[in-house]
Order: structure tokens, then C-alpha cells, then sequence
């Protein structure tokens, strides 16, 4: 069971630095149409997405930055934390 535990921890880390990467692409104006970016936001966007619908349900989703990527490290944290006391 705690190689599953470790799996899913190191799933977590990897899309974390994805989300990352991301941030910083957007923030360099890289467009979508590259293959590599358009995969970066593949991998990010199942978690990304409802946190971004989740945010603008709540009325923080309107403005100029997009907060999701940072609700969406909160939420993994959490989620690895909760997987790293359960492994114990």
C-alpha cells in the first residue's frame, strides 16, 4: 500500500511542476500552438479547470490574474499531505 501512496506523491510533485511551468509560460505570452506547451496544459487542466469554475462561482474569478494555478497547489498540497499521513 505505500508504494501506492508513493506513486500517487510523486503524480502530484510532477504536476505541480507542471502547473509551474505553466504559470510561467503564461506569463511569457508562449502561445498554445506549440506541441510542448499544448501538452503542459493538457496535463494541467483536469485540475486546474474546476478550481478555475470553482473560483469564478464564488465571484474571485473575475479580475486580471487567474488564481486557479494557486488554489490548485493548495489542493495538492493538502491532498500530499493527507497522503503522507497516511503513510506513516
Amino acid at each position: 500500500m505505500q508504494a501506492v501512496y508513493r506513486a500517487l506523491i510523486i503524480l502530484i510533485r510532477i504536476i505541480e511542476i507542471f502547473i509551474f511551468i505553466r504559470v510561467i509560460l503564461n506569463l511569457l505570452g508562449v502561445s498554445i500552438g506549440s506541441p510542448i506547451v499544448g501538452f503542459v496544459y493538457e496535463m494541467t487542466e483536469p485540475i486546474i479547470g474546476p478550481c478555475r469554475k470553482l473560483l469564478y462561482k464564488l465571484g474571485l474569478g473575475s479580475g486580471m490574474f487567474d488564481f486557479s494555478p494557486a488554489l490548485s497547489l493548495v489542493l495538492l498540497n493538502v491532498l500530499k499531505t493527507l497522503l503522507l499521513r497516511n503513510m506513516l
